[in-house]
């Protein structure tokens, strides 16, 4: 499995999720926003389309890019938005890491790679990638029941019913 981290280092070093992934060697991490590689899902929060199991040969072939940068700054940047027809971002879950606990939506690199692992069906390695992490299994337990319910839909569309089906519950 590819995995690979655009790292603007604008973060603590030291609670990184990006620089201890690349540690235990599952990602290699790029400095330089033009070397992601093609074709393959970046995870970004303001995409249109949501992650599902029609990126599962995306995700098998070419891999997962995570951005490890300043949300607030992208927002304000056209840069990332051009780099691939391959944008997705993730349905609603529930962050567990320690600078983010609880907080809906605000996952650390690690949690959101391993939750596009898990919603396009290889299960085994979003576990593996949380296993450095002492509260890694905490994210999955938490969101067990919606990351089973968004991996077995099959399409983007379908994710998207789901998270809005529970939130409207949840209201």
């Amino acid at each position: 499995m590819r995995i690979t981290v655009f790292h603007a280092d604008e973060c603590d070093r030291k609670k990184c999720t990006s620089i201890k992934m690349e540690k235990l060697g599952y990602c290699k991490l790029i400095y330089d926003i033009n070397r992601i590689p093609s074709g393959s899902i970046v995870l970004n929060p303001y995409a249109e389309k949501a992650v599902s199991y029609e990126d599962y040969k995306f995700v098998e072939k070419r891999g997962i890019v995570g951005l490890d940068c300043s949300w607030n700054e992208v927002s304000s940047s056209k840069k990332f938005f051009s780099l691939s027809k391959y944008h997705r971002s993730l349905p609603f879950l529930i962050a567990t890491n320690p600078v983010n606990y609880g907080k809906p939506c605000i996952l650390s690199t690690v949690e959101a790679i391993s939750a596009t692992l898990y919603i396009t069906r290889f299960k085994d390695e979003a576990h593996k990638i949380l296993d450095g992490f002492k509260w890694g299994h905490t994210f999955l337990e938490l969101n067990h029941n919606l990351l089973e319910t968004y991996s077995e839909a099959d399409t983007s569309e379908e994710v998207v019913k789901i998270q809005n089906e529970f939130l409207e519950s949840h209201e």
